[in-house]
């Protein structure tokens, strides 16, 4: 504490960690997995796409080479994260899963666009379709689907880069179901229509997923209170604090989805130790919001308030501040 009585700021990091209960191992272990899934299958189904003429399996066939794309970046990132930053990179490499994310997000958009344009072509002029070849190809794609999801449902999924590869093989198991309903139609009805009826549920899929994903990462980049936790919630609950006069200046964001990060300013009473009031400060913001990475700066607060008298002027312009 210096003799104005400031407690010089408290540092909380966690940068290279995995704070979930899902190590990187782990987490790298269930990713090469899925990949491995996700390839296998793709190349087979590209094969029965085109015999079949289906527009449904080409475009589970392109989404799944998205997936096997977005699961190969997310690896990538994975090792990038967990490098030491160095000295410019003062808060490590966290921020890459976001761009990881949003870069999985614009691609499930740009592919939704693609989709649902042939979609709507083969509205207008359908061509014949094997239905028999694509529900046989759809139900095995909804099993290694949901293998794939599974397996990934056990990975750390706050990360948005995970989470963008998760969305990306459940669109595709949604896709697989679509394209499933429509073979067994294409089967017993002979509506070829059937097939773009799917491609165009798929397309709103990539949407939704791809949108959820851009808003999820522009917030970070926008460095937006994390989702869940209120500034102004988080503010009074340290003002309520032992000995705390005042707080200002609270800024809450992360550096990823599940690692929120505080700064905010503390005044606190003269005949206090500010060392105790910070550290409990800190307790309470690891208990009661899960913000384990804080930086405070505790001051005493004044005795009285400054005058302050402009030169030259008379007892009327006297401001306190």
């Amino acid at each position: 504490m210096s003799d104005q009585g400031h407690d010089h700021e408290g540092h909380h990091h966690d940068h290279a960690g995995h704070s979930h209960g899902v190590s990187a191992h782990a987490d790298r272990r269930y990713l090469t997995i899925a990949l491995v899934l996700i390839v296998g299958f793709m190349a087979f189904e590209i094969v029965i796409g085109i015999v079949a003429h289906s527009l449904a399996l080409l475009s589970d066939a392109a989404h799944m080479l998205t997936d096997a794309g977005a699961i190969a970046l997310s690896l990538l990132v994975m090792r990038f994260v967990q490098r030491p930053g160095g000295e410019t990179l003062t808060y490590g490499r966290r921020r890459a899963e976001v761009l990881s994310g949003q870069a999985n997000g614009a691609v499930l958009l740009v592919l939704g666009v693609l989709v649902a344009y042939e979609a709507i072509w083969r509205l207008v002029t359908p061509p014949d379709v094997a239905g028999v070849l694509v529900t046989a190809v759809a139900a095995a794609g909804v099993v290694t689907n949901i293998a794939a999801a599974w397996v990934l449902a056990k990975a750390n999924r706050q990360s948005l880069n995970i989470e963008g590869s998760f969305q990306h093989i459940l669109t595709d198991l949604y896709a697989f179901i679509g394209t499933l309903v429509a073979g067994i139609v294409i089967v017993f009805t002979g509506f070829d229509r059937a097939d773009a009826i799917a491609s165009l549920v798929v397309a709103a899929l990539m949407f939704r997923s791809g949108f959820d994903l851009q808003r999820k990462a522009i917030r970070v980049l926008l460095e937006g209170a994390p989702e869940g936790l209120s500034p102004s919630e988080i503010g009074m609950a340290m003002a309520h604090g032992t000995h705390v006069k005042q707080v200002h200046d609270v800024h809450v964001w992360e550096l990823a989805p599940g690692h929120p990060v505080l700064t905010a300013h503390v005044l606190v009473a003269r005949d206090s130790d500010c060392h105790a009031v910070r550290r409990s400060l800190e307790q309470m913001l690891k208990e009661r919001f899960t913000i384990g990475h804080t930086t405070l700066q505790v001051d005493h607060a004044p005795e009285e308030l400054l005058s302050i008298r402009r030169r030259g002027a008379g007892p009327s312009s006297e401001r306190t501040t």
